[in-house]
């Protein structure tokens, strides 16, 4: 959450935390230039020369992001090129490239504007959406739109900075980050920025601490300032004294020492001390993930967002290049199961960019899609079910407000798998189905969802904001966007108890899942499944593994009795710190 201290020429400003680590070091402004696109007029007969210009940016383009991959190929996983590799298939698309083509020559404008117009248009859609990690997407559009304008403009690229750094700007591409890598830079902080961004996910890869949304950094620092960048709290401190420096760098060394005790729990079972089991897996976008999550020991993937098939694409991939990224991924986490959600795509997205919705948000998405466009959702079921041959596929469906819901999309689930069984096509008749628990009325509604489900998963980011009708990005009252709310905290429990008094599985794949504070509370509240990001996982491992069931019932009644956010929060921290004193826990 963000917020702002000055105390005799030292500021203290509050983001995000977006890669972990405690960092020291001089401040490096990084100003990007502003490319200027004037729309001109173009003669009938410079056509030809106006689309020599458009390809060869395209080449150009290319090339520099083919040189990224090479140099990223040495810094990071597969998962990360993948970025990048996303980026080319964009500017390989022939529909968008000849679409392109033909507004140069209908409109005879230059192809700098046209460039400027079209890709701005799907970055308009992306930032508009409600989901965070297609917001952070639109950054990445823009880093394509400029580095072709750049490229028809033929201005060189110039990415040299200075050495042991920290990286002071509004924002970063992932492509900014893969190159001042180069420059051994120590970390980063952004006015903007999420941590579902590329550049984020890059720096957890490159192990760089970073601190986003700062808001305004940048105009409150100096070319060459000292800071302290603490990544764990999301806190970067610009001119710090020595007393806070020799404190962080103790802190330093304690979080150093307590992650390394962490790696030996890889291979152990997420059990209490009194023997009660729980599942411990991952969240995950792209397929490239999965070996990550299997070294950190993860019990298969708790929530795949099949959105990840839908990036890079213009339009919504077939039923087969749906079924090759399921059947893969399937196969790569076998025999450990992978639930995969439909897609939770919106009229705020970049595939219905002619949809207009005053608050869309709250309007078309998720399974509200799938149902008004049947042939897509039968499409993507068909793919799931050729992929679950091996009997650990799941489906989940999202955002769902209500049981008529349910049993539509049930009836055409089982459509799809009635024309399978009459064409001989081999599938998991007893694949599971659940969804999330993300809108108000599917929790009060929980324990008649799970009577016709096989489980349940709480998204808590979604209904965090609807429970308290806040918008966590509108700075007015983000203050109030605290997951520890009671009432949040009693729903939570009523849906987990509903759905436990149908003997079915309940899960939470939303971001309280991964926070260390909540867990020993979601384990009292009687959770079964933690899916969270891979990083996380050992951290929650090793606080289940120091708890026993009977104190966790015990820490989660107390707490559903306390009024406050802030005592519950206090609460929690008195609790964890007793039972491992060694933990770092935000300040």
């Amino acid at each position: 959450m963000y917020s702002k201290t000055v105390n005799n020429g030292m500021i203290t400003i509050t983001g995000v935390p977006a890669s972990p680590g405690i960092v020291f070091g001089k401040s490096y402004c990084y100003l990007k230039k502003i490319i200027k696109v004037d729309k001109l007029s173009i003669l009938k007969n410079t056509i030809p020369q106006e689309i020599v210009r458009l390809e060869h940016a395209i080449e150009r383009s290319e090339y520099e992001l083919k040189k990224i991959i090479s140099f990223a190929a040495n810094q990071v996983g597969k998962t990360e090129i993948k970025i990048f590799e996303a980026q080319i298939l964009i500017l390989q698309d022939i529909i968008l490239l000849e679409g392109i083509k033909s507004r140069i020559k209908n409109e005879l404008t230059n192809a700098e504007a046209v460039i400027d117009s079209e890709f701005s248009k799907y970055q308009s859609i992306m930032l508009n959406a409600k989901d965070e990690y297609l917001r952070e997407r639109a950054h990445e559009v823009e880093d394509i739109k400029n580095r072709i304008i750049r490229n028809i403009q033929q201005e060189k690229l110039t990415s040299r900075i200075d050495k042991n750094v920290i990286v002071v700007s509004e924002a970063l591409t992932a492509g900014d980050t893969i190159l001042f890598s180069r420059n051994k830079i120590l970390g980063f902080a952004t006015d903007g920025g999420g941590i579902t961004s590329h550049s984020t996910l890059l720096a957890r890869s490159l192990q760089l601490p970073a601190v986003v949304g700062l808001k305004d950094i940048t105009k409150n620092i100096n070319h060459g300032d000292l800071l302290i960048v603490d990544g764990y709290d999301g806190i970067v401190i610009v001119r710090p004294t020595d007393d806070l420096i020799k404190k962080y760098n103790q802190e330093k060394l304690r979080h150093f020492e307590f992650e390394d005790k962490l790696k030996t729990l890889r291979d152990q079972p997420a059990e209490t001390l009194d023997k009660h089991k729980v599942i411990l897996s991952s969240n995950i976008e792209f397929i490239d993930e999965v070996p990550v999550i299997l070294k950190q020991g993860s019990q298969g993937i708790g929530l795949y967002r099949s959105e990840g098939v839908l990036i890079s694409k213009y339009s919504i991939p077939t039923e087969e290049e749906q079924f090759i990224e399921y059947d893969k991924l399937a196969a790569l986490i076998a025999p450990q199961k992978i639930v995969i959600r439909t897609f939770d795509v919106g009229g705020d997205k970049i595939f219905f960019d002619d949809i207009h919705e005053e608050n869309p948000f709250l309007g078309w998405r998720g399974i509200r899609i799938s149902l008004d466009m049947i042939d897509m959702f039968k499409n993507q079921l068909r793919a799931i079910l050729r992929a679950s041959s091996r009997k650990n596929v799941e489906i989940m469906f999202p955002m769902v407000s209500g049981f008529e819901e349910i049993i539509a999309a049930k009836k055409i689930l089982s459509e799809v798998k009635q024309e399978f069984k009459n064409k001989n096509i081999q599938f998991d008749e007893n694949i599971k189905i659940g969804t999330v628990i993300e809108v108000p009325s599917a929790a009060l509604l929980a324990g008649d969802l799970a009577r016709e489900l096989d489980f349940l998963s709480i998204g808590t980011n979604d209904l965090l904001q609807f429970v308290l009708a806040v918008d966590r990005n509108n700075e007015k009252v983000s203050k109030l966007f605290n997951k520890f709310n009671p009432g949040l905290l009693r729903l939570i429990s009523q849906v987990i108890s509903q759905t436990k008094l149908q003997n079915k599985k309940i899960a939470m794949c939303g971001e309280m899942a991964g926070d260390p504070l909540a867990t020993i509370l979601l384990i009292g509240l009687g959770l079964e499944e933690f899916s969270v990001i891979p990083d996380i996982l050992p951290e929650i491992k090793k606080i289940i593994r120091s708890i026993t069931l009977a104190h966790a019932k015990k820490v989660a009644e107390h707490a559903l009795s306390l009024l406050t956010s802030i005592e519950i929060q206090n609460y929690l921290k008195e609790e964890l710190k007793r039972i491992i004193p060694d933990i770092p826990l935000s300040q």
